[in-house]
């Protein structure tokens, strides 16, 4: 975020830091990126759709791009564009006259990363069903409270996973079944049955339930509109290289928000998604190394922990331009190793959660520079930053919880009142519980020790020093 400045414009705003003293709240820096408007009836999928480059190789403007949409990691295995589309729309079709799905039901995925994944969730998303993912690893009594919160129907899993899925779901698919591959090659209506309606879905209605547990440990299910996914993408559409072919690596998992988000943005932008499966999650931050290596990947998706591994690792890693981090802060030693080892390589630290999708991020080089921050904020977004003992609004350089308000921000946490009305202002505010600033440093995540802030990831940083310590991970 920029350092605090006296300079403001005709409207009473700092041009430094975006501090409005009327609204007294912090507006983004970057342009405005323009939104459809919200009453126009439009699901993700067609949203993401409408934005694909056509490819440079042919006249013809109906061609999608050449390069595949999808990359097995591990063995090779592509989708093409045109392959993807033709399976979301077999899948869509197949999931409304074979299976019964309809607009709003939550369909409950739980399975491991794979290419079948991306296109179940467009398939979804594209006849208003409501895609909830969960991380497989989970027990089975987590899947069942999860199951429950969230009020799905149907789940998709693998047959795994299957197990640890609770009774009374009214149907079960496998990924892994001659079924589901069915499903995907699904011609379309049978001989002299009635042609199905045409799905109308509006940005307000809810396109994922994902799972968080908020200000406080309790997991809640947040329900995220199709408007919201719209909004995140579209800023990052605003800011892509046109007429270059990107190939990025996935190294969130497809049930995180933040993979989730990064599947959706992939097909949207054109890119190649190369996708991190189990065979070569398995291989810890080696295998994920090697993986950018063989695909010469621009751009990857990396926790903090990663990044710090990956500086221990002998690689080169020449295509590599950008590392997207999130989920806690690198302390400046660390920010400082990965750049002395991978010194072509933006480090774009950014800031989000899942109610509040993406707040910050870096999207330039000088951006990169200011080691220990979050990046300016995000398009279309506004914050502020509130005492929270007198609950007053402050400025720039004092440190205060950070309210959001946004297109991207979720709905409210599904059937739960009373989360919603702590979480909510009377403004639409929604109130994240973290303690940050904004100034040349950016956004900070603390927590406490006997009165001392100590940042988690710094303590991670002494660990990770020890020669006798694989990896480590440090929680209030």
């Amino acid at each position: 975020m920029a350092a605090p400045s006296s300079m403001a414009n005709a409207d009473g705003e700092s041009t430094r830091t975006g501090y409005c003293a009327a609204t007294k709240s912090f507006r983004s820096l970057r342009p405005p990126v323009p939104l459809p408007p919200p009453d126009v009836p439009l699901s993700f999928p067609e949203f993401a759709f409408s934005l694909l480059p056509r490819s440079s190789s042919s006249s013809s403007s109906s061609l999608l791009p050449a390069n595949p949409a999808l990359v097995d990691a591990a063995t090779g295995e592509a989708v093409s564009f045109q392959a993807f589309l033709s399976r979301v729309r077999a899948l869509a079709g197949a999931l409304r006259s074979r299976v019964g799905l309809r607009g709003g039901d939550v369909a409950f995925v739980l399975a491991p990363a794979g290419l079948d994944v991306p296109v179940l969730y467009f398939a979804l998303l594209s006849i208003g069903a409501v895609v909830s993912p969960a991380n497989p690893a989970l027990t089975p009594a987590e899947v069942s409270r999860l199951v429950s919160l969230s009020g799905a129907s149907v789940a998709f899993a693998v047959s795994s996973t299957a197990t640890k899925l609770p009774a009374g779901l009214t149907t079960v698919v496998l990924l892994d079944s001659p079924h589901f591959r069915s499903l995907l090659m699904d011609c379309g209506q049978a001989q002299g049955q009635e042609p199905l309606p045409v799905v109308v879905v509006r940005q307000s209605e809810t396109a994922a339930i994902q799972y968080s547990s908020g200000t406080t440990g309790r997991v809640k299910a947040a329900a995220l509109p199709h408007r919201s996914f719209i909004a995140m993408v579209a800023g990052f559409h605003a800011l892509r290289a046109k007429a270059r072919e990107v190939r990025t690596l996935l190294g969130a998992p497809m049930f995180h928000s933040m993979g989730f988000l990064f599947v959706l943005q992939g097909v949207a932008l054109g890119a190649t998604t190369v996708v991190v499966t189990d065979a070569v999650a398995r291989a810890g931050i080696r295998g994920l190394v090697e993986a950018a290596e063989r695909w010469a990947v621009m751009d990857m998706t990396a926790s903090p922990p990663v990044v710090l591994g990956m500086t221990k690792q002998r690689c080169r890693l020449p295509a590599l331009e950008r590392i997207t981090c999130g989920g806690a802060p690198l302390p400046a030693a660390a920010i400082e190793r990965f750049r002395r080892r991978f010194p072509h390589v933006d480090l774009c630290m950014g800031y989000g959660s899942t109610e509040a999708g993406g707040i910050s991020r870096m999207i330039s080089q000088e951006e990169c520079n200011h080691i220990g921050s979050a990046g300016r904020v995000t398009e279309n977004v506004e914050v502020k930053i509130v005492d929270h003992v007198t609950g007053k609004p402050l400025p720039a350089g004092q440190q205060g919880e950070l309210w959001v308000r946004g297109p991207a921000v979720m709905t409210g946490y599904v059937g739960d009142n009373e989360a919603n009305a702590t979480t909510f202002d009377s403004e639409g505010w929604l109130k994240t519980g973290d303690l940050c600033y904004i100034d040349q440093d950016g956004l900070k995540e603390l927590i406490k020790y006997k009165a001392y802030q100590v940042p988690p990831a710094e303590l991670e940083l002494v660990l990770h020093s020890l020669p006798q310590i694989v990896d480590a991970a440090v929680m209030p």
